[in-house]
């Protein structure tokens, strides 16, 4: 066995100890596979076998899921549109192994350490007793859902039959996972013992119990807790609510959810063999759909590799941050500080005023304290404090090995930050900036070594926002390119890398949805509609109430920066009129309580009625459809204008920046997974259409067209072969 180390103690219990070669995590594949049916079989055959622990040889927990280049390689032997008739006996053999293990007549018990997900956690379920340690980093759950599948190797059977419907739903929809005591609570996990014993529980409940092969489900009078069939009045409540509350929240766009909801109430009340048929059906279905092979590879293969240095260039040494000069105590730099100190960063908070820059740290505290309890301790909070030292001199920033500067967006205000901090770090020293708008070529001009600066832009709130931008300038090199990443790599964010551009990747995609919401206003289409339809597009919220968060104000400030800047060169766009009538009204936003919404003391946010009255509706509206493909396409066609004008190098750094940047619709797996999938051809017919009836910011771009008339797309450059 590869991946299995299978030994029989003196009291004939074996001990398998999952070690798959070549993984940080233990993961699912043919291997692990091929050797979990020669365990089981030997398990159950062998007379001198009482039992079995099924154990972790990896430091970094038990097991993960499915390997996910397995599964892809799977889904591509199937063909490019599988009928899910042809999936499904390749994806029920974890299914059929699992139900093996559980039958094989002897008792199997896991010892789980460290996290335990997916996959792993359904060959959890499916033996008969689970022993976990009680380690604060220890997770256990089935998160499929958040990449576009659901439990597949039995995980949506069992778990109902453990903890209930209503309970099992909860955490399967939402990808929810468990903290040791938590599972113990809800009976997810039979024991909660110290960490490093678990294997020893295992194995002396094994041995204290020779008999206790059997699971409760497949003992005659087995009933669900809380009940199950359409005769049980509390599951026949929990599966009305479940539906339409599950339609709601995904605005009908994802199909895994779904299928979950199908599988657990036909499965539920089915004998188990029967069961996890039902359950492969519906898993069989998801697989073979586009949606979940594009939500695999941008939220998990492509994510995972950005983070793992996909984009570092090669032949650069490790260049970890150890003091960190943060310029700039306000949202941005405060919350940068937070991330940098809880990776045991130093941070010397700079600003102005001592009294920012005390507030600034004031608010790392404040941010520390809310995860008190959640794996933050009194003591661990002290020590990352005292690693973010608040000063008004910039003779105190000596000695760090990085800088990032979060200054107001002034060209002049940064150069000057900029020449004050070069004359006491010195030229070789790296310097990021995180504008979010202002071209980094030009902002590197203030740095003697254009060279040894870079962009590396946050997203507020940086404590909770996932992605970083890092933004090259016209000389930035290798050694900037690598201290960035490295950096990101130690605040555990995703980083994608773009060129430099007006807006770079990020802010200049998103702004065209801002921008389509407001054109809609002013051509007198209810807000109300706008709203809505951007959400069921999926989208986090509305164009108008991103808007109002971000502030109106500021994005007048950017759009008239940029006229300032690019003179006759700057294309208006039918907002920019919109934006300053906004702001000459005083509905800056959020921050001064009227934007297009109004804000009302201890009230509920709402649509303004001055709306109507500065944009009067329209006699006809249009249908929500309609509004829905504007703002979509929008989008679609600044993400690939960014593509043609090389901002963007590949689509996977697009699609990751969308997602996790400004909340894209994740059911697409991003922008160029989208126009992937609906086809490029299809792509400029409806951008044709829609330029011809608002305009050229529709205009598909001369790429698109190349693609659309050789068959390439952004994923395959090279056009498809035709069938022989």
């Amino acid at each position: 066995m590869n991946t299995i180390a299978f030994d029989i103690d003196a009291d004939g219990i074996a001990i398998l100890t999952i070690d798959v070669p070549g993984q940080s995590m233990n993961v699912i594949g043919p291997d692990f596979l091929a050797d979990l049916d020669a365990a089981i079989t030997r398990i159950a055959s062998e007379e001198g076998i009482k039992g079995a622990v099924i154990a972790s040889g990896k430091d970094s927990g038990f097991m993960a899921g499915m390997d996910l280049k397995f599964f892809g390689a799977m889904l591509a032997k199937a063909g490019d549109a599988p009928a899910p008739a042809a999936l499904y006996d390749d994806l029920f053999v974890l299914n059929a192994l699992f139900r093996r293990l559980e039958t094989s007549g002897k008792p199997i018990a896991c010892a789980i350490e460290g996290t335990c997900v997916g996959g792993g956690f359904e060959l959890a379920l499916a033996c008969h007793r689970r022993f976990v340690g009680d380690s604060p980093r220890t997770q256990m759950g089935l998160p499929e859902i958040l990449i576009g599948l659901f439990p597949g190797g039995g995980g949506s059977q069992r778990l109902p039959r453990i903890m209930g419907v209503q309970a099992a739903l909860m955490y399967m929809l939402q990808g929810k996972l468990f903290r040791p005591a938590e599972a113990a609570m809800l009976k997810v996990v039979d024991a909660v013992v110290p960490q490093g014993t678990a294997v020893q529980a295992a194995r002396d409940w094994v041995q204290a119990n020779p008999t206790a092969g059997t699971q409760p489900w497949d003992v005659k009078g087995f009933k669900v807790p809380g009940g199950a069939g359409g005769f049980n009045p509390a599951f026949v409540q929990t599966m009305a609510g479940a539906l339409p509350m599950t339609l709601k929240q995904t605005q009908r766009n994802m199909h895994a959810p779904i299928a979950l909801l199908s599988a657990v109430y036909e499965g539920i009340t089915l004998p188990m063999d029967r069961a996890i048929q039902i359950e492969s059906k519906y898993f069989a279905k998801v697989a073979a759909d586009r949606q979940a092979s594009n939500m695999i590879r941008t939220l998990f293969v492509n994510k995972q590799a950005a983070e793992r240095g996909a984009r570092r260039p090669k032949g650069e040494a490790k260049a970890p941050t150890k003091k960190l000069a943060m310029l700039g105590a306000g949202m941005m730099g405060a919350g940068i500080a937070t991330v940098a100190a809880q990776a045991g960063i130093e941070v010397v908070l700079f600003d102005r005023d001592l009294a920012y820059a005390q507030k600034g740290k004031a608010h790392v505290e404040e941010v520390l304290k809310k995860r008190l309890g959640k794996g933050m301790t009194p003591e661990k909070l002290e020590q990352t404090l005292a690693r973010v030292t608040p000063t008004t001199d910039y003779a105190d920033l000596a000695g760090a090995d990085f800088v990032i500067e979060a200054v107001f967006e002034d060209v002049t205000i940064k150069a000057d930050v900029t020449k004050q901090v070069e004359a006491v770090l010195g030229a070789d020293t790296i310097f990021g900036s995180n504008t979010s708008t202002l071209p980094i070529t030009k902002l590197a001009q203030a740095w003697t070594k254009p060279e040894n600066f870079i962009g590396v832009h946050f997203f507020s709130p940086v404590e909770k926002m996932p992605l970083v931008e890092i933004i090259l300038g016209e000389k930035t090199g290798p050694a900037a390119i690598a201290k960035a990443l490295d950096f990101v790599s130690q605040i555990k964010k995703t980083p994608i890398v773009v060129h430099d551009s007006r807006g770079f990747y990020t802010s200049r995609s998103f702004g065209t949805y801002v921008q389509e919401g407001a054109e809609l206003v002013g051509e007198g289409v209810n807000p109300a509609l706008i709203e809505n339809a951007g959400k069921q597009l999926g989208m986090p919220t509305g164009p108008l109430a991103v808007s109002d968060e971000v502030s109106i104000e500021l994005g007048w400030k950017i759009m008239s920066a940029a006229k300032k800047e690019l003179g006759d060169a700057y294309v208006p766009q039918e907002s920019d009129e919109i934006m300053v009538q906004m702001v000459e009204a005083g509905r800056l936003g959020r921050k001064n309580g009227k934007g297009w919404y109004d804000y009302p003391e201890g009230g509920k946010k709402h649509l303004s009625p001055v709306l109507g009255e500065m944009f009067p509706r329209a006699a006809q509206q249009p249908d929500v459809e309609a509004v829905k493909e504007r703002m979509l396409y929008r989008q679609l066609i600044e993400c690939a204008r960014c593509f043609e004008e090389g901002v963007l190098e590949t689509p996977e750094d697009g699609d990751i920046g969308a997602i996790f940047g400004w909340g894209f619709a994740p059911y697409t797996g991003g922008p160029f997974s989208h126009m992937d999938t609906v086809g490029i051809a299809h792509v400029v017919a409806v951008l044709d259409r829609l330029a011809a009836e608002h305009g050229p910011r529709f205009a598909p771009t001369a790429q698109l067209r190349e693609m659309a008339a050789s068959g390439a797309t952004f994923y395959h450059p090279a056009p498809a072969k035709a069938a022989a």
